[in-house]
């Protein structure tokens, strides 16, 4: 009697982790509601994707300018290596510095900077960015 109730747990727990096995665990994951639909999700990545587009169109703006191009030169950095060296920033970096350029043009645009002022934090992003592009 003893073998034959070990018998029936080893069936019954071989049926069970055969039945567990068989079951593609894909078809119970996609059976089960989203919390992010995949359209969310696309549509998150397109705003992503547009944001980063923005601001390295805001940096490349900033190091097109005839001021930041003398100043490029005046410093001795090459001013394509930086425009190159901005498309390999990440998302984080790139808004960090789009937002300290679009913040030192507004404060140049009110009188707040002068051209000397606007000239040093120019050179400064260009090194940052190439030293961020160099460490990786």
């Amino acid at each position: 009697m003893h073998s034959e109730v070990k018998k029936l747990a080893r069936s019954l727990m071989a049926a069970i982790l055969v039945t567990f096995f068989a079951i593609p665990h894909d078809a119970l994951a996609q059976a089960a509601e989203h919390i992010v639909s995949p359209s969310d999700l696309a549509n998150a990545a397109v705003d992503a994707t547009q944001q980063r587009q923005r601001n390295i169109d805001a940096l490349n703006r900033f190091f097109d300018s005839a001021k930041a191009q003398q100043a490029l030169e005046s410093a001795h950095m090459n001013p394509q290596q930086v425009k190159t060296a901005v498309s390999a920033l990440s998302d984080e970096e790139l808004a960090q510095l789009a937002t300290r350029v679009n913040k030192a043009q507004m404060d140049f645009a009110a009188g707040n900077l002068t051209d000397h002022d606007l000239l040093l934090i120019l050179i400064c992003i260009a090194a940052l960015v190439l030293i961020i592009v160099a460490v990786r």
